[in-house]
This record gives structure tokens, C-alpha cells and sequence, in this order.
């Protein structure tokens, strides 16, 4: 889209007076005022999480990447000297000269890693920010050591000095966008369906919005509240309860006997434990733990496990027979199931609902230990523990 200068200038200028005085999502292509349905207003109504907090350093750590946060005052070389990087290649990655000034909160890409974050870097935590998600490794190698052959048995050990876990921060990985020449930050916000505001804050952008061809920006990431747990129904009465039935005309005088053929016995065709039965694909070791379709795969340190998702309530089964060697929620109040299984295997179900089993049962292949929860979409995550090193579900399943 092209603007005159004039316009171009009048709008630039306005965009970062009207952002801050105006709390209703602006329509930045002014495509709302010629009265068409598709504007960009709904970008600026999508809430996006706070960009997370850099260490002394200014670092902001990811599996995939690392970028840096200018101070003021900062020159390419200042940056890369405090990081520890070569700052030719560093300049020549963003598209800048060694010697450009660079404005307070800027995002800087680096274009290879330097060291973690960690406490001596003045981080609270160690490594880079991992994915949302529970960490079953110690959990269920825990669980199955504990639990023996046959049952599950409770011991009070010794107290044993162990070496401290780092700790991690967990949270979303941004999508990372590289400017080509005649992209604007107006462009980039509804190409993602974000907000300029959430846009120019994340990247540390002037108020001008001025981004800069062959410049790296961070895409925000949604906000991600936790599941929506299902609460019980309220107890309602059936109608007329609680008043007296009225005695029906016919009462007073008994009807006639009537000659009525006996009907032959029907039996349902399916039973709900047949219906909960989940369907497995020829040859898996594995069945299905629920009757839906899957959303996201397994990928290795970026998704544990399998996601599924069905209507709430809908029934997670055992995908084999086992026993229920963990019943528990994590940190983040996310509740799952563990089951220990033969050849040191274990299935795990995360996010799961209405829990049917305890620690010590023992469960059959496809019986019912839990419920799918509410959620937009509902989902439940299928894990696969193989001794204390988690697995892609998937070669288990087909």
C-alpha cells in the first residue's frame, strides 16, 4: 500500500499520540473508514504476554536463537563486546554498522550463541527460556523405580544430599521476522495478527515505528493462562418435585385388562465401556488414550508428547494395561496420570480431568482413567517414558 508523503508523515506522527491516549484498537490501513469488514483493529485486540526480562547482560535466551537488549547509550561494538561476540558479525547480521548508535531496548539478534543465562549472569535461572509443559522425566523414572514389579510400595530414605536441578523459565518461543525493503511495522503487525503497540514494545521500536530492511523482530507470543478446569454441574430438582402428584381421573376406576404380545428381549448393540474402547491403528503397541483427532506432534524439546483433543468429558483411557504408579499435579496445577507398563515403558496423560484411578491400581487396556477437561480447544498430552527418557509416542501407536 502506498502512502503520499504528506500522509505517510501526518500518520506516522499521529499513530504514537493516538496508541497511548486511546485504549480501543486503531485501524492502522484505514481500511474501517471506507466501511469494509476487513480492517486490522482485530490485531490490536490480541493479547499478547510481557516480553520476557534479559540478565545483566541483556541476554534473552531460546532453543533456536539468542538476541540481545541494547542500553542506552549502546553502539554495536559496546554490545558485543559485553556479550562476548564478533561485533563485524554481529553488525553485518542485523544490517548495521559497527559504529550505529542503538536506542535503549532495542532487540539485537545474535547470530551465535554465547554463554546461558544463569545466576552468574544475574538470572534467576539457567539455559534458555524452555517450552510450556510438564517435565515427566524425573517423575516417572521416579515413579516406576518406586513402584516395583507388582505393587507400590512407600519407604522413608535417608536423608541424601542431591545435586540442586538449575532452575529453568518456561514460556513461549517467539517467531522471529527479518524486514525486506518496503515492509512496514503496519505490515508485520497484521501479517501476525498482533498490535504495533505489542509490536514496538517487545522490539524496542521508536515512536516513529521505524524498523530498517534486513533488522530482526520478535514476534509477541499470546498470553497463556492456564487450562480452564470443569466444574461440577449445579444441583438441579427434576419438575414437580417437592409438590404432591395429583391424582389422575382414571384412578377411581381400574381399567380394563389389556392382551399385549410379549416383545422379544433387545440388548444394546454397544456398552460404554465398548464405546470408550479406543481404536488402534494395525500392529501398535499402544492404543489411542482418546477418541479425537490429534492437533500438535510430538517434537523433540519442543512438545512432549502427542496433544489430543475431543469434546470435555469425553473418556482418556489406558493405552495398555499397567499400573497407576503417579496420580499428581505440577507446579503449574496441571494434573496427570503415570502408568508403568512392561519393558520399563510408561504412558503418561497430561491435563486431564475427573481422575478415575489412584496410586497401586491396576488398569486394563482402554479402561477409563480420566476425563478430557475444558479448555479452547480441550486437549490432553499423550507421553511416552522409556526408563527415564521420553520418547515420540507416535512409533508406539502405529
Amino acid at each position: 500500500m502506498s502512502f503520499s508523503k504528506h500522509l505517510k508523515s501526518y500518520l506516522l506522527a499521529s499513530a504514537a499520540v493516538a496508541l497511548a491516549a486511546c485504549e480501543q484498537p486503531l485501524d492502522f490501513d484505514m481500511r474501517g473508514a471506507f466501511g469494509s469488514g476487513l480492517n486490522t483493529a482485530e490485531a490490536a485486540r490480541t493479547a499478547t504476554a510481557k516480553r520476557p526480562d534479559a540478565d545483566d547482560r541483556g541476554v534473552i535466551s531460546y532453543p533456536n536463537y539468542q538476541v540481545v537488549i541494547a542500553r542506552r547509550g549502546d553502539t554495536v561494538a559496546d554490545l558485543a563486546a559485553r556479550v562476548g561476540t564478533d561485533r563485524e558479525a554481529l553488525a553485518r547480521y542485523n544490517g548495521l554498522q559497527v559504529d550505529d548508535n542503538l536506542r535503549a531496548g532495542e532487540v539485537v539478534a545474535l547470530p551465535r550463541r554465547v554463554a546461558e543465562p544463569s545466576p552468574q549472569t544475574g538470572s534467576p535461572t539457567t539455559g534458555p527460556i524452555q517450552p510450556p509443559g510438564v517435565d515427566i522425566t524425573a517423575l516417572a523414572g521416579g515413579a516406576i523405580d518406586r513402584a516395583g514389579d507388582q505393587r507400590v510400595e512407600t519407604t522413608t530414605l535417608d536423608a541424601v544430599k542431591q545435586p540442586e536441578k538449575p532452575k529453568v523459565t518456561r514460556g513461549l518461543e517467539p517467531k522471529r521476522h527479518k524486514v525486506v525493503r518496503g515492509e512496514t511495522v503496519y505490515t508485520i503487525s497484521r501479517l501476525y495478527g498482533v498490535s504495533v503497540r505489542s509490536l514496538a514494545e517487545w522490539n524496542g521500536l521508536g515512536s516513529d515505528f521505524k524498523i530498517r530492511e534486513g533488522q530482526y523482530l520478535l514476534i509477541p507470543v499470546p498470553e497463556t493462562p492456564a487450562p480452564k478446569r470443569a466444574t461440577p454441574a449445579p444441583a438441579t430438582e427434576q419438575p414437580g418435585q417437592g409438590s404432591p402428584t395429583p391424582t389422575p381421573p382414571s384412578a377411581a376406576r381400574p381399567l380394563p385388562a389389556e392382551r399385549t404380545q410379549p416383545v422379544a428381549e433387545t440388548t444394546p448393540a454397544t456398552t460404554e465401556s465398548a464405546q470408550a474402547q479406543p481404536r488402534t491403528p494395525s500392529g501398535g503397541q499402544f492404543a489411542y488414550p482418546v477418541q479425537g483427532r490429534i492437533i500438535r506432534e510430538y517434537s523433540n524439546g519442543k512438545n512432549d508428547g502427542i496433544d489430543f483433543t475431543a469434546a470435555p468429558g469425553s473418556a482418556v483411557t489406558a493405552a495398555e494395561a499397567g499400573t497407576v504408579v503417579s496420580v499428581t499435579k505440577s507446579t503449574e496445577n496441571v494434573q496427570f496420570v503415570v502408568i508403568k507398563h512392561s519393558n520399563s515403558l510408561a504412558t503418561v496423560y497430561v491435563n486431564v480431568d475427573k481422575v478415575a484411578v489412584k496410586n497401586g491400581d491396576t488398569v486394563r487396556r482402554g479402561q477409563k482413567i480420566a476425563a478430557m477437561p475444558d479448555g479452547s480447544p480441550p486437549y490432553v498430552q499423550f507421553q511416552v517414558a522409556k526408563g527415564t527418557t521420553q520418547v515420540d509416542p507416535m512409533p508406539y501407536l502405529q
